[in-house]
């Protein structure tokens, strides 16, 4: 699980909720109208943008690696595969048959080898595969964006609509208040999903994609080295280009030259 999303929602949540308290009632800051506005609105304007096909494998997928964390590290994957790499040079591709992975892009890699599939087989299964989630996980980030920057627009039309009916009922100062609060909640609303839900969560969708794709893609290279039955050393010098130099000797253990 993916804590910091968790915790910065609770966070920011309760530091809203206890602003509201020192001030006032809960009560005063909920506005049907306003929910209306903001989340109709918003729904509304997303469906108008992407397909339905879309919105139906986007936001699922995006509402669970917002808050989920990736299997494996790039480094715990060179490794990893340095070390498949070692059992294939040992026992032969039928070696990889018992080897278990968490990791099910992983494991569907080793499977292929194992069988015995050719490389050309292996690296278009494997690129479309990758692919296809990429794709999926990108509408996610798209998605919760386009949320985002539609809900302070309709908060902003809610509050038109209630400065628009304040001011139609001048002569009736009862109603004044009412309207004024929906006009206010409004912009409230919009302004809290936008930035403390959806803005955040797309961005955190961004950063998942740019890791799943570079550990996806040496996931692919190392898969494909091990068919073409490479050495360990070469499939770690390899994929370690894939890291940041900084990242390339956690291990404690030289890069061999």
């Amino acid at each position: 699980m993916d804590i910091t999303t968790s915790v910065g929602l609770v966070a920011g949540s309760i530091v809203i909720v206890m602003l509201i308290l020192t001030g006032g009632d809960l009560h005063m800051f909920i506005s049907e109208h306003a929910m209306i506005i903001i989340f109709g609105g918003s729904i509304s304007a997303t469906l108008i943008r992407f397909p339905l096909v879309s919105i139906l494998h986007g936001l699922p997928l995006g509402a669970k690696y917002a808050f989920t964390m990736s299997r494996s590290t790039a480094r715990s994957l060179v490794d990893e595969l340095a070390g498949l790499a070692e059992i294939a040079r040992k026992q032969g591709p039928m070696g990889l048959e018992k080897v278990e992975t968490p990791d099910p892009f992983l494991a569907k890699g080793i499977r292929y080898v194992a069988d015995g599939y050719d490389m050309d087989f292996i690296r278009d299964n494997l690129e479309r595969d990758r692919d296809n989630f990429l794709m999926h996980l990108e509408e996610g980030s798209k998605i919760y964006r386009a949320v985002g920057d539609c809900a302070p627009a309709f908060g902003m039309v809610g509050t038109l609509i209630g400065m628009v009916q304040m001011f139609a009922n001048m002569t009736d100062p009862s109603k004044l208040g009412p309207y004024m609060a929906t006009a206010l909640l409004a912009t409230l609303y919009g302004a809290v999903i936008a930035n403390l839900f959806c803005l955040p969560i797309a961005d955190k969708l961004h950063g998942k994609l740019l890791d799943e794709e570079t550990n996806r893609t040496i996931i692919i290279d190392g898969i494909l080295m091990i068919r073409d039955a490479k050495s360990p050393t070469l499939v770690r010098e390899m994929l370690l280009a894939y890291l940041p130099e900084k990242h390339r000797h956690e291990s404690g253990e030289p890069v061999p030259a």
